[in-house]
């Protein structure tokens, strides 16, 4: 037998996108990193395995960041009452270029890596500057940390200020290409490169076909923003009148999905046509539903995205969002769907528990493969919540439990945590 583990606990996970999974008192076995399944009894060809018994405590999937920007932990929580062209001129272009200086670099991306550690995800799809030495430095840290993370270093060689704006798109391209061959050389385990774009307003269309060349070379996936803000999109016609929508624009370079894993963050303004072409090219939709308040971007369709058999997830997209904790997406994802119901559509139902859930767990999971369940093959991957520091004078079911986990977001709960089978906290 390989070499593994049982863990027992109050175990719930989703099985569905609207339904979960519990096992009060069950168990789930890890052989060589991946789960072997889950049960209401351990079967008797598991018994002689190591018990790790986390009894009356909640055991969930490890919930997956699609969208994070790492140099922007900093400073969150300023700058909230500023839309988002006015935020990252005020704020975030101001912090990024501290990211030149490796000293601040490391000091700030210690305390990010640490805090993403001892909270409840345990895989995420991160930003980071335009600065290869300072994101060979943050992936260095987030691979120490034992998460499973896409990091990505920033292009931009257009519409920014002069320390963070490259100084053309070949240099881009070049000091691209010489991080990503330096990322595959160090061999990372849970660590992996993504190419990342800002935005379309942040690079010429030049940049955009090198960076075209360079994802067919190394086959790198990709991440970007979409659709976030009014004034972003209208500022995005004016730089691609030929495109129809923000997504056609990517995608007259190539880099829209069609075979490659690609996520686009937001898509708060995405209509019936986008949506259809993110389906048709199996892009992934980064919900970030917290940003999209505080920046005044309005309230994304998640409904839609469900209905329309898009592949989605939750980011936390930090510091436009204030928490890292996917949790706390989960809760704002189904406050914001409320508001979209009411407000905008009502033939949009708000999401349910369970879909949040799923959103947070396998939705944003399979960007990096299985994971985010307690199926048999998937990765094992496994947060366990100790909930007596918010007591219940009655007891409560595991539903109960999940829902209260989700809309108290505290990481103080987390006492363990797993990745790939591998203890981490």
């Amino acid at each position: 037998m390989s070499y593994g583990f049982a863990l027992k606990g109050d175990i719930c996970f989703s099985d569905g996108p609207a339904s979960l999974k519990t096992l009060p008192g069950g168990y789930i076995v890890c052989l060589d990193g991946l789960c072997a399944g889950a049960w209401e009894r351990l079967p008797e060809r598991y018994a002689g395995l190591p018990l790790l018994d986390y009894s009356g405590k909640l055991v969930i999937p490890g919930l997956a960041d699609l969208h994070t920007h790492a140099p922007q932990y900093a400073f969150r929580g300023a700058g909230m009452d500023l839309e988002l062209l006015e935020w990252l001129d005020a704020h975030v272009f101001p912090e990024e270029s501290k990211y030149s200086d490796l000293g601040y670099a490391d000091r700030a991306y210690t305390i990010f890596a640490d805090a993403l550690r001892r909270g409840p995800n345990t895989r995420a799809c991160v930003f980071a500057t335009v600065h290869a030495p300072a994101t060979m430095l943050l992936m260095d840290k987030l691979e120490a940390s034992g998460l499973v993370t896409f990091v990505g270093k920033v292009n931009m060689d257009r519409n920014g200020p002069y320390p963070l704006r490259e100084e053309s798109a070949a240099k881009s391209a070049e000091d691209t290409v010489r991080w990503a061959e330096e990322c595959l050389n160090r061999r990372y385990r849970n660590t992996r490169p993504i190419l990342t774009p800002r935005f379309i307003p942040s690079c010429s269309d030049e940049l955009m076909r090198l960076l075209k060349e360079i994802q067919a070379r190394y086959g790198l996936p990709l991440q970007s923003h979409l659709s976030e803000n009014q004034s972003e999109c209208d500022w995005v016609s004016e730089l691609c009148p030929g495109s129809a929508t923000y997504g056609d624009a990517y995608a007259s370079f190539g880099l829209f999905g069609g075979g490659v894993p690609t996520v686009m963050a937001h898509c708060v303004q995405s209509g019936d046509r986008e949506i259809a072409l993110m389906k048709r090219n199996g892009v992934y939709v980064a919900h970030c539903p917290q940003s999209n308040t505080n920046l005044v971007s309005g309230i994304a369709p998640a409904r839609k995205f469900l209905k329309n058999g898009l592949k989605a997830g939750l980011g936390s997209d930090v510091a436009g969002g204030c928490h890292t904790s996917i949790f706390r997406a989960m809760s704002d994802a189904i406050q914001a769907s409320k508001l979209y119901w009411r407000l905008v559509d009502q033939g949009c139902r708000p999401l349910s528990i369970e879909e949040a859930f799923y959103l947070g767990t396998v939705g944003g999971g399979s960007f990096f493969g299985k994971a985010g369940a307690f199926e048999e093959g998937f990765e094992f991957d496994a947060v366990i919540i100790d909930e007596s520091g918010t007591p219940s004078p009655s007891p409560l079911g595991m539903k109960e439990r999940l829902a209260r986990a989700i809309y108290l977001s505290s990481d103080c709960g987390v006492i363990a945590k797993f990745v790939r089978g591998s203890k981490i906290l």
